[in-house]
């Protein structure tokens, strides 16, 4: 008999670890975890090492560094027409997750329901049932991904405490456009419904598409938790540094929990950050790169006998083998592993029923060579 009642009965080893351990034992091309293999920024990593000089080595204020949250509100008022205060509205987090992880845990008691739309994050649904709250399934039309927004309607009870949405997406590289954003606020309208908005891609956005972000709408804006991630932006996803901005009383809730938990995040890095940020162009050229690495990955996959779904943003690029085989996706991402030598993520891992429409999920922030390499094997695989 355990010792320990599980929280989280059904989860085991997550299929990110499974397909990195198989790629390890295969000498695999590891496209499946999303992170760059390629260096930072250097002037970040100096600014860094000057604050830790400095002696910015204890603990930063639990809101998070005050010279970083005014860079930040700065920051959304140019990009996205909001008036944040960063005083009130803005609070350092270790990392994106955590960023999200609390907003649930701020909002969600038991018997709650929240919206969520599949495939999701793997995050999600974990920390929503640990608050004793229920998810209510959506899944995004396959093959573009788009919302049902009646389905969404249809879904809305009494007990609809929130709803998660996520821009660019992860796994799929789909974006949420202003007709999107305007079918939100009007089903939310008059409501008491949360919005967890994911916006750690926020500048991983391609094809000149503008990024929807919450903070563009008031009305939604109002409602919401909004969470970022600078490891995202700098290629630096190991820092584990975020923020979330929400309304003053959001805030005021969503810090009773962090202050109990880490309490602060990095300060170096902070102070760091505050100072990085001022070059503009680090962030707003980052869509333009990524999209050049999608753009060569997807050249190179042509090659290849798997079809590529559209990405418009995000590391992520989506796959069909459903002309090539019947095989389940996880059987085939495995088989794929042992006989190409690449390391892939099959997609029906991102739903809570393991809903598998023959698609695997690659990561193209990677270095030229890395994806050659990974293409060139993939091109001689036979099904």
């Amino acid at each position: 008999m355990s010792r320990i009642v599980s929280k989280l009965p059904q989860v085991g080893t997550t299929i990110f670890t499974v397909m990195s351990q198989l790629a390890v034992e295969h000498s695999a091309v590891n496209l499946g975890q999303g992170f760059p293999d390629f260096p930072m920024d250097g002037q970040l990593t100096d600014l860094v090492n000057k604050a830790m000089k400095n002696g910015f080595n204890q603990y930063a204020h639990m809101h998070g560094y005050m010279p970083l949250r005014e860079k930040i509100a700065e920051k959304a008022g140019k990009l996205y027409g909001a008036v944040v205060k960063p005083d009130a509205e803005i609070t350092i987090t270790p990392g994106g997750t955590y960023a999200l992880y609390t907003a649930l845990t701020t909002t969600l008691v038991p018997g709650d329901e929240v919206i969520v739309f599949e495939p999701a994050y793997d995050s999600y649904v974990p920390a929503i049932e640990l608050n004793g709250a229920v998810p209510v399934f959506i899944s995004l039309r396959y093959p573009d991904y788009a919302v049902p927004w009646e389905e969404v309607r249809e879904k809305i009870t009494p007990r609809t405490r929130m709803i998660m949405i996520n821009t660019p997406h992860n796994p799929t590289g789909s974006v949420l456009s202003a007709a999107d954003m305007e079918q939100l606020q009007a089903i939310t309208e008059g409501t008491n419904i949360i919005i967890v908005s994911d916006e750690v891609y926020e500048h991983l956005i391609f094809d000149n598409i503008q990024h929807q972000s919450i903070l563009r709408y008031p009305a939604l804006r109002e409602r919401s938790f909004v969470c970022f991630s600078f490891g995202k932006t700098y290629h630096c996803t190991g820092w584990k540094l975020g923020y979330c901005i929400a309304p003053e009383d959001f805030t005021t809730e969503f810090r009773k929990v962090h202050q109990f938990n880490c309490f602060s995040a990095h300060t170096p890095v902070q102070v760091a950050l505050a100072e990085f940020l001022q070059y503009e162009e680090a962030y707003l050229s980052l869509g333009l790169f990524l999209q050049h690495k999608r753009d060569y990955f997807q050249q190179l996959m042509l090659k290849t006998p798997f079809k590529a779904l559209p990405s418009y943003g995000s590391y992520f690029q989506c796959f069909s083998y459903a002309h090539l085989s019947e095989e389940g996706d996880r059987a085939f991402a495995e088989r794929l592993v042992r006989e190409a030598g690449v390391a892939t993520i099959p997609v029906s891992a991102f739903y809570s029923k393991g809903e598998d429409n023959k698609v695997l999920r690659l990561c193209f922030a990677k270095k030229a060579t890395t994806l050659e390499s990974a293409a060139k094997r993939l091109s001689d695989f036979k099904a």
